[in-house]
């Protein structure tokens, strides 16, 4: 620039002016120097030249050196030691820069080596942009620049250590502050938790509240099911007691029931008979039969009570069995006379014996001679003298089905091994058992019988006896049951239901039902039915030549043993019971069954047995009884089924055929004509139309409350 040159030209001017040689100082004197002292010294710098001479190009002092020497070769030759001596300065100033700023630039590396990390973050204030080479300065222009410079560093390092400074307080300032949020989401946290554990606690304190109260309920519920289990107990323990004293009741009252049939049958022996009137006086048996009704009025008396629905008591067994202690020491009593009587007058029995024998060949000579005449009577008026064709094959035909059963089963029904007899009884018993226990106690039972019977026919095992019994034992075993059931059922109408009448319901209504689900039982009782009773069919067996008496007696019906053939009025009974139950299953049928199909044995095999009955000549004795007890059960039924024709064929029977038993009946043969006489003229006593006669139901008959029982 012009400036530097014009400012160099006045430093040489002032350099080569005489005042610029001279050096003066006022106390030279003082320190006892020489006054030109100065001018042979040698030049120095100050201190704070080093900071213009650190700004001073090598090039511009080589320059300005150049320039020394050009101007000095200009001068005059009077100014040559002038010249020298400022060259030398020039030298001496040179090198004690150049010297200067290597120990400056030593000092400054130094400086920076030992320097903290922190300077790194300054570094762009410490290392500022190089200044612009200037040229030398004068001394004094030079010291300002240096002082300038030195403040301006100055300055440079207190607004560096003040940045340092500021950004150690901000640092903190943001450590405190990250501090500060740190704590405070600390504090929010431990805020959160103890919210969360209040929570927890209130919930579990609310939990152990409900827990509490739920506990409290249970212990009231449990307090009031002990109550109500102690309560219960003590009715259980009431009823168990309550159902010993009925069982012990019953069990007495079955006792003294047995016991009063055993007095009453023993008293039948002490009433008079041809034997005993022969054996005996007339006094002793008197006295015997006296003694006897005695002893029964007073087990008669005790026995009024159970009637009243009470049970008797351990004393009043005590008199009945102490009563039949005496009738039975009275039985021996009188035994033993006849036993005497008899011995006396054993001659007169064996005349009497054959005398009655030849009696007895007479009446049935005179039986069959009334037969004969009845029969061609009979041919004469055009009634017949057996079933009509159609019948007899369809009773044949059972037969043969009953016959091939037994054969069938004919392994179980003979074996010979330990194993089999045991397995036959058992299903023996599975299959008798229950129809013996059927009763009109209650509904319930008797569907509990039912099932068992079922279950055995089906396969299913059944307990009997304490043992599990099933029909696929054995391969013979469904044909073996089936044939001794239905037998059973058979002999439960010729025992019980000709004992006790009403009997015939409860048996007729679980034969229908069993005979509904296996039909091959219901035509094995058919069987039974018309081989003990043929006059079920109806079938009167004609006697064929070279047939013995006692055989044609069984065929008719009849129990012939060892000891002869029974007596009319059983048989009459039996034939009574086994047409009962005939008649209680053809108007019955099981209530709990699916009632999808038709009845198996129904109405119309009674209006078919009523009919051929009255198409039949009829037999002394058995036609009324059998038409009588036929009537009494079914005729209600009959009557609801077939309505006007039932009755045209009830006045067909009453007008017609009635006569005609009459006339074949004896004088000592009409209690069952008589029975069925009254029958007759119940039914027309009064005088209304046939639509509005009624016939009144039988009794025993199981109503919908037996059911429900």
């Amino acid at each position: 620039m012009p400036s530097e040159s014009l400012r160099w030209e006045t430093l040489e001017a002032l350099k080569n002016s005489p005042k610029g040689k001279v050096v003066f100082d006022p106390r030279w004197s003082e320190r006892g120097e020489h006054i030109l002292a100065g001018c042979t010294e040698t030049l120095g710098l100050s201190s704070h030249a080093r900071v213009i001479l650190e700004r001073i190009d090598p090039v511009s002092l080589q320059k300005s050196s150049f320039l020394d020497q050009r101007i000095t070769a200009e001068e005059t030759p009077a100014s040559g030691s002038s010249t020298s001596s400022v060259n030398d300065l020039k030298h001496r100033i040179l090198s004690s820069a150049l010297s200067l700023n290597h120990d400056y630039d030593q000092t400054v590396c130094d400086e920076v080596q030992s320097e903290s990390p922190e300077a790194d973050d300054v570094s762009d204030v410490s290392n500022p942009v190089p200044l612009p080479v200037m040229s030398l300065l004068s001394p004094k222009a030079m010291e300002t620049a240096g002082c300038i410079i030195l403040f301006e560093e100055g300055q440079r390092k207190k607004a560096k250590m003040a940045l340092r400074l500021r950004q150690e307080e901000q640092e903190k300032l943001v450590e405190a502050a990250a501090n500060a949020e740190s704590e405070q989401l600390k504090r929010f946290e431990e805020l959160m938790e103890l919210k969360q554990r209040q929570e927890f606690q209130s919930m579990r304190d609310m939990m152990d509240r409900e827990i509490k109260e739920i506990m409290g309920r249970q212990e009231k519920l449990k307090e009031e099911q002990r109550h109500r289990t102690r309560l219960m107990n003590l009715r259980l323990r009431e009823a168990e007691l309550e159902k010993q004293r009925q069982t012990e009741g019953r069990e007495r009252l079955r006792n003294l029931n047995n016991i009063q049939e055993e007095i009453l049958q023993l008293n039948q022996l002490l009433e008079p008979s041809s034997q005993t009137d022969s054996a005996l006086s007339a006094s002793s048996l008197g006295s015997y039969s006296a003694r006897g009704n005695h002893l029964c009025s007073q087990v008669s008396e005790v026995a009024r009570k159970t009637a009243e629905g009470e049970f008797p008591s351990m004393e009043d067994m005590t008199v009945a069995e102490r009563t039949l202690l005496d009738m039975r020491a009275l039985i021996r009593q009188m035994q033993q006379e006849l036993v005497r009587a008899q011995e006396r007058k054993k001659e007169q029995e064996q005349e009497e014996q054959r005398r009655k024998e030849e009696q007895v060949q007479a009446q049935q000579e005179a039986k069959r001679k009334a037969e004969q005449a009845a029969k061609e009577k009979a041919q004469k008026k055009g009634l017949q003298n057996s079933a009509e064709d159609g019948t007899m094959k369809w009773y044949k035909e059972l037969q043969n089905s009953a016959a091939r059963c037994a054969q069938a089963c004919q392994q179980l029904q003979s074996p010979k091994d330990a194993q089999t007899k045991t397995l036959k009884l058992e299903l023996q018993k599975a299959a008798t058992i229950p129809v013996s226990q059927i009763s009109t106690n209650s509904g319930s039972q008797l569907r509990e019988i039912f099932d068992r019977i079922d279950k055995l026919l089906s396969g299913r095992p059944v307990v009997s006896g304490g043992r599990s019994v099933s029909t696929s034992q054995h391969p013979q075993a469904l044909e073996f049951v089936s044939y001794k059931l239905a037998e059973k059922f058979v002999k439960q109408g010729e025992e019980e239901v000709a004992s006790h009448h009403e009997a015939a319901f409860p048996i007729a209504v679980v034969a229908s039902g069993i005979w509904e689900l296996h039909p091959q039982v219901g035509d094995l009782i058919l069987a039974h039915l018309h081989r003990k009773c043929p006059y079920a069919v109806p079938h009167y067996p004609p006697m064929k030549d070279g047939t013995p008496v006692e055989e044609y007696q069984r065929i008719l019906g009849y129990r012939v043993n060892d000891s002869g053939v029974e007596g009319q009025d059983s048989f009459l009974k039996r034939m009574s019971g086994m047409i009962r139950l005939y008649a209680a299953v053809i108007q019955l049928r099981w209530p709990f069954g699916s009632r999808q199909g038709a009845v198996p044995h129904g109405l119309n095999h009674g209006w078919r047995w009523l009919a051929q009955m009255l198409n039949m000549e009829p037999l002394a004795d058995i036609t009324a009884t059998l038409l009588f007890d036929f009537l009494e059960v079914c005729g209600h039924a009959l009557m609801k089924q077939y309505q006007g024709q039932f009755w045209k064929l009830i006045l067909l029977l009453t007008h017609e055929y009635f006569p005609r038993i009459e006339a074949v009946t004896s004088s000592g043969q009409m209690g069952s004509v008589i029975r069925l006489k009254k029958f007759l003229e119940i039914l027309f006593s009064v005088q209304t139309s046939l639509q509005n006669r009624q016939i009144s139901q039988p009794k025993g008959q199981l109503s919908s409350t037996f059911w429900r029982s």
